[in-house]
């Protein structure tokens, strides 16, 4: 089992002026690690690091073997070797794209048997032709986790992905991100400022 380890340091110009992100952690296989802390201190960024779309000033990322970034050696791998599924606050849909072409479409090898177990498990039956602007808020949070799991990744990266959803929905998606995370069987790492719903879902909290 995959150890995602990060030793990193990167410079933030923040409304409070310039900070500095230090951060230094081992996060194992299975894990959902629930990220807290005030808005500007670097939450966000961390993501962008390990994703590959921004580059630290300082430091290292290594995925088991494999060194995603280090400084010294000046080794970047780019985004898409890094097999990571990032989903945004606004969930990022394609509105030309039906439910299941959206799914679909970050398969790396197409497999229609693959999407339509993902309908499935995410309780989107009967919506596959429905193209976003019909969708309800939760249906797209649903289609969003059903296309980042379509990848087939190793670590799933979640920025505040309940932020734009209303208190009685809230609930029941954080149960359909556990379920995501279950599916997917590596390591999920959800930003959020809500301390309850960090605690509910987090096997562990890492405050910045």
């Amino acid at each position: 089992m995959k150890t995602l380890s990060l030793d990193i340091k990167k410079k933030m110009y923040t409304t409070e002026g310039e900070r500095f992100l230090c951060f230094s952690e081992d996060i194992h296989h299975g894990e959902f690690i629930s990220l807290v802390g005030h808005s500007g201190c670097g939450k966000s960024t961390l993501l962008r690091i390990l994703a590959g779309l921004l580059k630290p000033d300082e430091g290292t990322v290594k995925y088991g073997n494999d060194i995603w970034f280090d400084l010294k050696t000046k080794k970047n791998i780019v985004p898409q070797k890094r097999n990571i599924a990032y989903m945004f606050q606004d969930f990022a849909l394609f509105p030309n794209m039906n439910v299941e072409q959206n799914i679909g479409f970050a398969q790396k090898d197409k497999n229609p048997d693959a999407v339509s177990d993902l309908i499935k498990v995410f309780g989107l039956t009967n919506l596959e032709k429905a193209y976003p602007n019909r969708l309800s808020g939760g249906q797209k949070q649903r289609v969003a986790l059903a296309r980042a799991l379509a990848s087939s990744p190793s670590i799933l990266l979640l920025d505040e992905p309940l932020s734009s959803i209303d208190w009685q929905m809230r609930e029941s998606l954080q149960d359909e991100i556990i379920k995501a995370h279950q599916f997917m069987g590596g390591i999920s790492i959800m930003v959020t400022h809500d301390r309850d719903e960090a605690q509910k879902m987090g096997d562990r909290i890492i405050s910045l």
